[in-house]
């Protein structure tokens, strides 16, 4: 499932074979630039993987929460990020679903067991024994990766690495949190918080027909919100003109989950899309009776993925995007702590 990266000294025995990353060696401040530029090591696919050219990779809030560990970081030294989109570089023993030169993409969940109870449910997100790209295996802020073939990902013909490297996680994982809400066609929705996820899952909303309410502080993300389309952009502490039948948060403040909860209507779903959260405060029952349901939304499975990819392309999904070279992964990072980041941030990595 891919090796701890090693730093190579010039004129060492693997000369030649290094490759540009950007390891975290221990967690820090996003501010004090944790990620170190290096020359590591090239992975080998081992049995049923691939390696991958990465041309692109999309920078997550998880990537944050990693480099900041406010997860807890399985080893160390890692080299983050999870949407990595490029081409199939090499084809380890048995592998055979893909070849080499075929474009695909790599998101966050990197392996589940297939045998335990949720597996057998198909809630393979849900894996005791998971593993998660950038998280316990190598990631895409480098310029190789590997990856289990059957985690790899086709994506549509016509988006540029860059554009569809957003999607690997907060595209799929939004259209996650859309199902788990429940949301119906033509219904009332609400998003709170207005990053990379947010922007593209009010893009599926629309498609399906619904009005959206968008909650954001950011002038910027108002804005954004309101070139695709919302319905009505305001504040979590505002009431929207119409109860909502359902509600995604994506910003990870507990604070706003009462706020959200009084937007329902009786019967409706908030889903929360967020990995870590700041403590949900004391709040009335009131909020919550009436059958409105709190639900939290954890990693996705490949068939969210593969559905999402084949929607992206009809619909078709644009992500609106900031790029930055793979040695300023600091400072996306950064500028996507700061909520400065219009839609989503990625990684150029292969000229």
């Amino acid at each position: 499932m891919g090796v701890a990266p090693r730093t190579l000294r010039a004129g060492g025995a693997m000369e030649g074979t290094a490759m540009r990353a950007m390891v975290l060696r221990r967690p820090g401040l996003a501010e004090g630039q944790p990620l170190q530029p290096e020359q590591v090591a090239c992975p080998e696919p081992g049995p049923g993987e691939v390696r991958i050219r990465v041309l692109a990779c999309g920078v997550c809030h998880t990537d944050l929460h990693t480099i900041e560990g406010e997860l807890k970081l399985p080893r160390l030294p890692l080299i983050p990020g999870h949407q990595a989109v490029g081409l199939v570089d090499a084809v380890g023993p048995g592998a055979s679903a893909l070849r080499v030169g075929q474009r695909v993409g790599v998101g966050w969940l990197a392996w589940a067991c297939g045998e335990c109870a949720q597996c057998r449910r198909g809630e393979e997100n849900l894996c005791a024994r998971a593993r998660f790209t950038g998280l316990h295996v190598d990631g895409g802020y480098a310029q190789y990766l590997v990856a289990d073939e059957r985690y790899c990902y086709a994506l549509p013909e016509a988006l540029s690495a860059v554009q569809a490297a957003p999607l690997l996680c907060a595209g799929i994982i939004g259209y996650r949190a859309l199902r788990l809400s429940r949301i119906k066609p033509g219904g009332n929705l609400g998003l709170y918080g207005f990053g990379a996820s947010a922007h593209l899952t009010i893009q599926v909303a629309h498609h399906w027909g619904c009005r959206v309410h968008v909650f954001t502080r950011g002038q910027e993300h108002r804005a954004l919100a309101e070139e695709l389309g919302a319905a009505w952009v305001g504040r979590a502490e505002e009431m929207p003109p119409e109860p909502l039948d359902a509600g995604v948060i994506f910003a990870p403040s507990g604070k706003l989950v009462p706020l959200a909860l009084a937007h329902l209507r009786p019967g409706a779903i908030l889903a929360i899309n967020a990995i870590t959260m700041s403590a949900i405060p004391e709040m009335p029952y009131e909020l919550l009776y009436a059958e409105r349901c709190l639900r939290s939304v954890a990693n996705f499975t490949r068939a969210d993925a593969g559905e999402f990819l084949r929607l992206a392309g009809e619909i078709p999904l644009r992500a609106e995007v900031e790029a930055f070279p793979l040695s300023r992964a600091n400072e996306a990072l950064e500028r996507l702590k700061r909520s400065a980041v219009r839609g989503s941030a990625v990684l150029t990595v292969t000229e």
